[in-house]
């Protein structure tokens, strides 16, 4: 093929440009405090589709994580028990509030944090527990949630992947004090960079607001530690359409994964991605695991798919607890964190991708893996 099938792209058209150009014409590009009136729109325009009181919008998805510990009192000396199969954002933001990460390993199904493990990473010191929808499909947040009502702890829901995912009939948020969103560029939506809280707590909302703008309760008045992480006027005028679009988006989403699942049944070798009974997948990624092997030889099959113009990708090939930094924290063996590293990666099903490229990504992964 004459260009590389990307794993993921942003779908932009005049209806994005037009917004930019109206908040330009404005001349308000930011707001004080926090927020100006596309800011305000957007917030809450993507809390009422994620069924949550309260959208807080911020510049990145990593903003939303350090925010969210912050509101929940999280500080210097406390444990958050995170996954460490995920973006490093994750365990990032618990080290900016000055709090321990504690890696916990994952279901090797769903590749999401086990339930099962997070009753051993339990101390006195723990404070919260951020699960991680991982390539689109929630945690299981219900037996999160019953965890951390044993011990007393806050849920962080890490939605950064999972924007129309459903567990229970439930999108992600319900089953948490708070969830956390990206859109950065790849995302099932983008507003290039940003990201947001919701929350259905009153409380947690004013929080947010404050820290989102220097913990300033009036002008020039801090009263908590905050930090400037406002969204500017431009990104949330590109969410706003970008939003609109989000049924459609998930809609071509599925169908292409519902696609190449048919493509690719029966190949020898090669677990598809779950979705378990009661969970809607929003195919964020399209995540297979070659059963038998290495890295190695993983990274080959990668390798050999980009020849044929498909740009499958490794998301995440070095697990966050065993990067240079996070050793720190504490060396845990996580095996199946680790086996999966080692055996994951991801084929593209956007809503860029056309049922043409998808037969040819389904033929071009089965001559590679080979022929069942």
């Amino acid at each position: 093929m004459a260009r590389i099938i990307p794993i993921n792209m942003p779908l932009i058209d005049e209806r994005e440009v037009e917004a930019v150009t109206e908040v330009l014409r404005s001349g308000v590009l930011t707001g004080h405090p926090g927020r100006g009136p596309m800011v305000t729109r957007f917030e809450e325009a993507f809390a009422g589709f994620v069924g949550a009181r309260h959208g807080v919008a911020v510049n990145s998805g990593t903003a939303a994580l350090h925010m969210a510990l912050l509101a929940a009192g999280v500080t210097q000396g406390d444990q958050v028990i995170v996954p460490s199969l995920t973006f490093v954002a994750t365990a990032e933001a618990v080290a900016l509030a000055g709090a321990r990460p504690v890696f916990v390993d994952i279901d090797p199904e769903t590749y999401n944090i086990s339930p099962g493990e997070i009753e051993g990473a339990v101390t006195e010191r723990t404070r919260a527990i951020i699960p991680v929808d991982l390539y689109g499909l929630s945690a299981d947040m219900g037996a999160v949630r019953e965890a951390a009502q044993k011990h007393g702890l806050a849920v962080i829901e890490d939605a950064a992947q999972a924007h129309g995912a459903l567990h229970r009939g439930r999108p992600p948020g319900s089953f948490a004090e708070m969830a956390c969103w990206s859109f950065y560029a790849s995302k099932n939506m983008t507003t290039g960079e940003g990201g947001m809280v919701t929350t259905d707590s009153d409380e947690l909302a004013e929080k947010l607001r404050s820290i989102r703008v220097h913990g300033e309760t009036g002008p020039y008045r801090s009263s908590m530690l905050g930090h400037n992480y406002r969204m500017p006027e431009i990104e949330a005028a590109i969410g706003l359409v970008q939003l609109k679009k989000l049924p459609e988006f998930l809609e071509r989403r599925r169908r292409n994964a519902g696609l190449l699942t048919e493509r690719l049944r029966g190949l020898k070798g090669l677990r598809l991605p779950a979705e378990p009974r009661g969970y809607r997948h929003s195919w964020y990624l399209y995540t297979v695991r070659l059963e038998e092997g290495g890295g190695e030889r993983r990274d080959a099959v990668v390798e050999e798919l980009a020849g044929r113009g498909v740009g499958a990708a490794v998301y995440y090939r070095v697990p966050v607890h065993l990067m240079p930094y996070y050793r720190r924290f504490g060396r845990r063996r996580l095996p199946e964190t680790e086996k999966a590293a080692s055996q994951v990666f991801s084929l593209p099903v956007h809503p860029g991708v056309t049922p043409e490229e998808i037969d040819h990504i389904g033929r071009s992964v089965a001559q590679v893996v080979g022929e069942p």
